[in-house]
């Protein structure tokens, strides 16, 4: 029975979402953490680090360790089948429809309506995980730091992700 609720869990995400992954952080955190309680906020957080650092798309990523975590390998699989199945569906059949009518102006008005909501989401997404990742004064050190490192000094991500795991090893 659980693998059927992972399923239907992330598949009602995957189609009810807009924007990719980071758009879908919210939704997600509210139906692992609210509404069915499956992970606290600090396992959830957890799992975003390590959907982050891992090849894939965060939300494939976090529906697999859900699924995992919950129902081993079967709930894994029912889980990433979940959320990419309706994107699969609706991709398939929306891909000749948007060919045809792109330029329409009908078309590319929800797309500008889009476009803010999904980075209304992302933000909210950003803000929720700030408020959980940083337990001490070094967090927004480190943060700052990649930030800085990344935009400034044009460092490769995943070369800011192991300066800050070993920054968390040395100072954590």
């Amino acid at each position: 029975m659980m693998v059927l609720t992972l399923f239907l869990t992330f598949a009602k995400l995957g189609l009810f979402t807009f924007g990719g992954g980071y758009a879908m952080i919210p939704l997600i955190q509210k139906e692992i953490i609210e509404v069915n309680g499956w992970l606290t906020m600090k396992e959830f957080v957890d799992i975003i680090a390590v959907a982050e650092m891992t090849p894939g798309p965060v939300a494939v990523n976090s529906a697999t360790y859900v699924g995992y975590k919950l129902a081993g390998v079967c709930g894994a699989a029912a889980a990433t089948a979940g959320v990419v199945f309706p994107s699969f569906v609706i991709v398939v059949m929306l891909a000749t429809l948007f060919l045809k009518f792109k330029d329409a102006p009908a078309v590319r008005a929800v797309f500008a309506g889009l476009r803010p909501a999904v980075a209304a989401l992302i933000a909210s997404a950003a803000i929720a995980l700030v408020k959980v990742s940083f337990v001490d004064m070094a967090g927004p050190i480190v943060a700052v730091l990649v930030l800085l490192g990344t935009l400034r000094l044009g460092l490769h991500p995943i070369l800011a992700i192991v300066i800050a795991g070993v920054l968390g090893l040395i100072l954590y």
